[in-house]
């Protein structure tokens, strides 16, 4: 009996270790899916200007991207939101962001919260990862 008992305990133990690894496993994959979104808006914005000789208007609502399509990438990929983010103008919020950009002007901004407090900005001069949130259609 003593010996099923220490059995279970040792189980217990494992599956807890487990558990609390998994958990920054988690994290990491939500910012991966983030960042694979936003490099797929900014390839159907790059594809749109290859088509059109300019990139599409992004709508923008209160910094939330509004567009529902660009090009052919119909419907634009929504971050699911869930997750803890941090410094996303101290709104908790993971929602894909931008800056408007105007018709025939040869720039755009969207970018990403990421969970560890850093952001995954894309514009017309490649993506990186930023440490402050964009402040406008520059980006950086």
């Amino acid at each position: 009996m003593i010996e099923l008992l220490v059995v279970i305990a040792i189980i217990g133990v494992l599956s807890g270790i487990v558990l609390v690894s998994l958990a920054g496993a988690r994290s990491k994959a939500r910012d991966a899916k983030r960042q694979s979104d936003i490099r797929q808006i900014s390839l159907a914005q790059e594809m749109y200007y290859d088509t059109i000789e300019g990139y599409a208007v992004i709508a923008v609502d209160a910094g939330r991207l509004t567009t529902t399509a660009i090009g052919t990438l119909d419907p634009l990929p929504k971050d699911s939101g869930s997750g803890k983010v941090i410094g996303c103008n101290d709104t908790k919020d993971a929602a894909y962001k931008g800056f408007a950009s105007d018709a025939g002007e040869q720039k755009y901004c969207i970018y990403a919260c990421l969970e560890g407090g850093n952001f995954f900005a894309a514009s017309e001069k490649g993506t990186t990862i930023l440490t402050t949130e964009p402040t406008d259609v520059d980006c950086w």
